[in-house]
């Protein structure tokens, strides 16, 4: 829901003044997204500018294929949850009654996301990509490898997206600022990454989305 990010909002005004004090815009800025806190508490803050015209910064959210709200889904009304319980929001969902598969990102299993998030997916402010399991822990091994910190899976999707950006500029022979939030560890996941170097995840993706229209 819109109010729980606010609260997470610290952490991006906290990013945005260190950029300020280093007199540094970030060329591209990213996150994964599961309902949508994490992502804008760190992007939000940054938006503000981007809204007003002084920014030309690029906002990429990243989610799991297996759960892909906002690359696959329907912008329409939904419920926020499976009980039925909260008002009906309106957001990209792959419907509150999609049974999320056992993927290891267990904070990336939303079957929706924040409205406000997805009116700034719908409007063009932010783009949205998707990503199966196997490709986000070959991204997170590369990263443990070269930084020596182990990545939790759902932060795992975020980087997938930095390292691709960052082999492009290399190809390109550019230079970008690239802020991502490393919103998490891995420690408490690392059962998940024996299955991975073990060759047992599977990359999961439904064939078929089907959402129940309860406003037209």
């Amino acid at each position: 829901l819109n109010h729980v990010l606010l609260h997470q909002s610290i952490i991006g005004l906290e990013a945005k003044k260190q950029f300020e004090s280093i007199d540094v815009e970030p060329d591209i800025i990213a996150g994964c997204i599961g309902g949508g806190s994490n992502f804008a508490g760190f992007a939000y803050p940054f938006m503000t500018d981007k809204l007003k015209g002084r920014s030309n910064s690029r906002f990429v959210a990243c989610e799991p294929k297996a759960v892909p709200s906002t690359t696959r889904g329907v912008y329409t009304y939904d419920f926020g949850d499976t009980a039925e319980m909260t008002p009906l929001l309106k957001m990209y969902t792959i419907g509150h009654k999609y049974a999320s598969p056992p993927i290891h990102s267990g904070g990336l299993r939303y079957h929706g996301k924040a409205p406000s998030l997805c009116y700034l997916i719908n409007k063009g402010f932010i783009e949205s990509f998707a990503y199966h399991q196997n490709e986000v822990f070959q991204a997170a091994k590369t990263f443990a490898q070269t930084e020596g910190m182990i990545p939790a899976p759902e932060t795992a999707h975020c980087i997938k997206f930095v390292i691709d950006e960052a082999i492009k500029c290399k190809e390109s022979n550019e230079s970008k600022v690239i802020a991502f939030n490393n919103c998490g560890h891995g420690l408490l996941d690392l059962k998940a990454y024996e299955d991975f170097q073990a060759g047992r995840l599977v990359d999961y993706e439904p064939a078929n989305i089907e959402v129940e229209t309860y406003i037209k």
